[in-house]
């Protein structure tokens, strides 16, 4: 439980980070409060899109991976976070990624963000 509570601290840091350095990177609302909320579900969407999505399409496109080695997760990435915008659309949370590159760049950063977080954060159970 630790476990998924400092995984999901950490993906909200890192879109945190990539809302605050990219301008096509949106979340709107009102309070501060609100705000985060919003940010700690999408957050929550954007781990589980990665926990059940993103494992499919990584082996359905493993050649890809061989070919390219291994630059197709750039791409990857940027699909989940463009599906974890629409779906906070779904769920009318105002978070919103405005373009493919933007969510390449977005994909990257929060790649290395949560990396960076998850290493100076524990995650012991």
């Amino acid at each position: 439980m630790k476990n998924f509570v400092v995984k999901t601290i950490a993906n909200a840091g890192a879109l945190a980070v990539a809302i605050w350095l990219l301008p096509d990177i949106t979340l709107s609302g009102g309070s501060t409060g609100r705000k985060i909320l919003t940010l700690i579900v999408v957050a929550l969407l954007f781990g589980l899109v990665n926990f059940v999505v993103k494992p499919i399409v990584k082996l359905l496109t493993l050649p890809l991976f061989i070919l390219t080695l291994g630059l197709i997760t750039l791409v990857i990435n940027a699909l989940m976070l463009l599906l974890t915008s629409w779906l906070a659309g779904q769920f009318n949370l105002s978070f919103h990624v405005h373009g493919f590159w933007t969510a390449v760049l977005g994909g990257l950063i929060i790649s290395i963000v949560s990396w960076a977080l998850n290493v100076v954060l524990p995650d012991e159970d």
